[in-house]
């Protein structure tokens, strides 16, 4: 199981994006250094786990922000004040929840929100940023790859596949990541999950 530590530096980091995007300014840095803007990707597994299972039951979430969505049943939760993270294993689903203007276009994406992705998180890899339409709305889909933070035991990492939806209302920027070892099957458990999410 993911280290609570690993769990906190990585939604740091995501609270750090969304901030940094919201307020149009510079990203602040969180525990993000030359290291990690230099470091290699890790091979993926060739069996990974993380297949969420054909039979897992999802259950409704809803957000004090004005908004639900379905999630895993039994995957564990953790509430902040941006939002909430729900973890199995190396597999996570976290929502944030960020003051903006605007949705980003798909120009601004690519030459904003992607470099701070980039900086924010190991050895990212972004392979696709695109404008889609969701039940809730217009939203943009952006697919990466990254390493996982170092066990707190073993040191090990574990390369990761991402996706990321932005979807805005009224003022609010909601950021969901998706994440689980890269080869792992979860199309249609994502696409339920991004599909599912709603304003209130």
């Amino acid at each position: 199981m993911i280290a609570f530590t690993q769990k906190l530096t990585r939604l740091l980091h995501i609270l750090s994006l969304a901030s940094g995007l919201a307020l149009g300014g510079p990203l602040l840095s969180l525990a993000v250094g030359p290291a990690v803007a230099a470091e290699k990707a890790v091979p993926a597994e060739k069996n990974p786990p993380g297949d969420i299972p054909d039979t897992q039951v999802f259950i409704d979430y809803a957000s004090p922000e004005g908004f639900t969505m379905k999630v895993p049943e039994g995957w564990a939760r953790t509430d902040r004040a941006d939002g909430a993270s729900f973890v199995d294993k190396l597999d996570g689903v976290v929502l944030s929840v960020a003051k903006a203007d605007a949705l980003p276009s798909l120009d601004s994406a690519k030459a904003d929100y992607v470099p701070k992705l980039e900086a924010s998180q190991r050895a990212v890899r972004v392979t696709g940023v695109k404008q889609i339409k969701l039940p809730a709305g217009p939203a943009i889909r952006i697919v990466y790859t990254s390493n996982s933070e170092p066990n707190a035991v073993t040191n090990k990492q574990v390369r990761l596949e991402n996706e990321r939806y932005l979807y805005f209302k009224d003022g609010k920027l909601v950021t969901l990541e998706l994440y689980a070892p890269k080869g792992a099957d979860n199309v249609d458990q994502w696409q339920l999950m991004s599909n599912s999410f709603q304003w209130k």
